[in-house]
């Protein structure tokens, strides 16, 4: 059962996608492209891992799950919080600087060899991958996003607790704060092999994610901190 959690990890993020970019639309802030862009990199690797356990794993689907969650998975969401945080050339300068990391370990991802031996029938794990620097710039790509991502949202929880009048802004960055920890808690267990710690905090990161999210955007006066 929990090999085909990533399905309704998938079903949430896509109409999640919908919402921010219809927000997008009518709001016109660059935050909210990132963002958008974010689920939906979270949702396509929910959705390679979906596949792979439906249809069977392939070295294609592997690789193309590693970009999409190691690499892509936390990143735009960063920068949405980083275009939050920091005046707009601030961000740009920031997203100029990771972006080569990004293209970087995704080139190193898509020519690394493999050891075919390690390719589980029902399941990803970058353990297939042999060049040991195909899997280093993750580490520090989601190092980065989870400083932002999180530091980001803490800071937006604790600034309108403190201001007492915007309790339901405070809860909503704090649930999107633990939201955001929960898939790097699953990741770092799923290096050891056990990816279904993986699924299950991807989906349950997600929905506090979005919960955080419609508690912001549904506050009274609500302004786009942290959304």
């Amino acid at each position: 059962m929990i090999g085909h959690l990533p399905i309704a990890t998938t079903a949430l993020a896509l109409p999640f996608a919908t919402a921010l970019v219809l927000r997008w639309r009518k709001k016109r802030a660059a935050h909210l492209v990132w963002f958008a862009l974010g689920i939906l990199c979270y949702g396509l690797g929910t959705a390679l891992e979906a596949t792979i356990t439906l249809r069977g794993s392939s070295i294609a689907l592997v690789k193309a799950w590693y970009v999409a969650g190691a690499l892509l998975g936390a990143w735009p969401l960063s920068q949405g919080t980083a275009y939050l945080l920091f005046r707009r050339r601030t961000a740009t300068t920031l997203a100029a600087l990771v972006l080569p990391l990004v293209g970087l370990g995704t080139l190193l991802v898509i020519l690394s060899p493999v050891d075919e031996s390690r390719l589980a029938p029902d399941r990803p794990s970058a353990a297939i991958l042999t060049w040991t620097s195909a899997r280093a710039f993750a580490p520090l790509i989601n190092g980065y996003a989870a400083l932002l991502l999180v530091g980001g949202a803490v800071v937006s929880a604790r600034r309108f607790a403190r201001s007492g009048d915007a309790p339901q802004r405070a809860a909503g960055n704090a649930l999107i704060a633990v939201g955001a920890l929960l898939p790097a808690i699953g990741g770092s267990i799923a290096r050891r092999g056990e990816v279904e710690a993986l699924y299950v905090t991807e989906f349950f990161g997600l929905a506090l994610i979005a919960a955080g999210y419609l508690l912001c955007i549904r506050a009274p006066a609500a302004e786009l901190d942290g959304t």
